[in-house]
């Protein structure tokens, strides 16, 4: 017979489907207990609040993001360039899908996560490291160039292709491939070249 499911894992489903019902302010943790037919002490063994509870239903939810890009990333097998372009597409792709089989859902946990600061911190740090060491594996190979390093080059990755992961502006609209396209062969082409020289940086004047 296949093991039950942890308790744990239960409450967290339930937690779902309640915030379909109710959405994200509506819901307490009464009425998570009363779906799994428990009291909410029971919840509370797990949960000390409503709090804990939308993080641990939230960061499961965006783990489902980032355990496929974990796996790009570490693939030290595939050229970093390559594995840079997988990366962002399966980023960019999991989060569209999301959007077009469930707006309703994405729209909710994006209102959550607006609340829960570390959660979202979380995330983004996990996002950042698995982009460092594909750069960083491009640069000890010599495919990239990235300057002042790993570390500022993810970054500068991340906040440029906002547009084509950022639930705040997927909800809004969501960009085509031929775009992706373009922003991804402008940075790579920024990386493999190196960094500009001081002479070719137009100055402008302070007003």
């Amino acid at each position: 017979m296949p093991e039950e499911t942890p308790l744990h894992e239960r409450i967290l489903d339930t937690t779902e489907q309640v915030l379909r019902r109710y959405g994200p302010e509506k819901t307490n943790v009464v009425d998570v207990a009363r779906a799994l037919g428990m009291s909410h002490g029971n919840i509370y063994r797990h949960f000390p609040n409503k709090k804990a509870l939308l993080d641990a239903v939230s960061a499961r939810w965006m783990h489902c993001f980032t355990e496929s890009l974990s796996t790009i990333a570490s693939d030290s097998k595939v050229a970093p360039a390559i594995r840079l372009r997988r990366w962002f597409d399966t980023l960019r792709e999991t989060k569209r899908k999301k959007i077009q089989d469930d707006p309703e859902f994405f729209q909710m946990y994006h209102t959550i996560a607006k609340e829960l600061h570390d959660v979202v911190t979380a995330h983004v740090a996990e996002l950042l490291q698995q982009l460092e060491t594909i750069i960083r594996d491009g640069i000890k190979a010599g495919d990239f160039h990235a300057k002042p390093g790993a570390s500022s080059a993810a970054m500068a990755f991340l906040q440029t292709t906002f547009a084509f992961h950022h639930p705040a502006l997927l909800v809004t609209r969501v960009p085509s491939d031929d775009e992706a396209d373009t922003v991804f062969d402008l940075l790579l082409s920024g990386m493999i070249a190196g960094p500009v020289s001081k002479k070719l940086r137009p100055k402008v004047k302070k007003s």
